[in-house]
């Protein structure tokens, strides 16, 4: 039997739909099978060859999950993503341009993180609120304010430090260790950022039925209603 919460909702199907923007668990694993091919290939013949690997893997991933059926969205995403990094690779002549695309990336979503904190419309909330149509109510519980924070806080560092690292090595021509950034920081952090996200969703849905169930308990009863019975 699933976890629910306050309000009966499995907890469980509301973590699968958030990961399921990012493509589930093996759509993650499996957007950094490109790098894999693109950094080995790059080594032993050349970076042409190396970028239609990538590309090719790129593909390969688009197509099995039309084969399984899974949400193609994120795929065609990292296809897209892949031909970026490919184009900047093949522009710069240079095997490390592949990854300044997603440098300067990690750059602007902790940016946009950071500021949506400062503005006080943490960006976890106002996408959670989206996804279960929700509106912007959260944004009068100061509790649950404080907990999308907190998960907004944690995708911020967690795109800063592969702003931080991988800058580093780009700058010091280390390809090969950006590759390992790459994965290293890739989605082992993401999951890490989403164990922060389902912890703060849920406390954030406790703080507003609390706050919801309260208010019920305070309303007085309309005299109308009394006096007509």
């Amino acid at each position: 039997m699933g976890v629910t919460d306050s309000e009966g909702e499995n907890v469980e199907d509301r973590k699968q739909t958030i990961l399921e923007q990012l493509g589930g668990l093996t759509g993650l694993v499996a957007s950094t099978l490109p790098v894999l091919a693109f950094v080995p290939v790059n080594s032993f013949w050349n970076l042409t060859a190396a970028i239609w690997s990538a590309l090719a893997v790129a593909l390969g991933v688009m197509v099995w999950r039309l084969v399984q059926r899974a949400p193609i969205q994120p795929a065609i995403s990292g296809f897209f993503g892949v031909g970026i990094c490919a184009f900047i690779a093949y522009r710069t002549g240079d095997a490390k341009g592949y990854f300044l695309f997603g440098i300067y990336t990690s750059l602007a979503y902790a940016g946009v993180f950071v500021v949506s904190m400062i503005a006080r419309w943490p960006l976890v909330g106002v996408a959670w609120g989206y996804l279960n149509s929700a509106g912007s109510s959260w944004r009068s519980n100061r509790s649950a304010v404080a907990s999308y924070d907190i998960a907004t806080f944690a995708w911020a560092v967690v795109f800063g430090a592969r702003y931080l690292v991988q800058s580093q090595l780009y700058d010091a021509d280390q390809t090969g260790w950006l590759a390992v950034a790459r994965i290293g920081m890739g989605w082992p952090l993401t999951g890490v950022a989403l164990l922060v996200t389902f912890w703060a969703v849920r406390r954030a849905d406790r703080a507003l039925a609390e706050a919801s169930s309260t208010d019920v308990e305070l309303t007085p009863p309309n005299p109308g209603t009394r006096d007509a019975s």
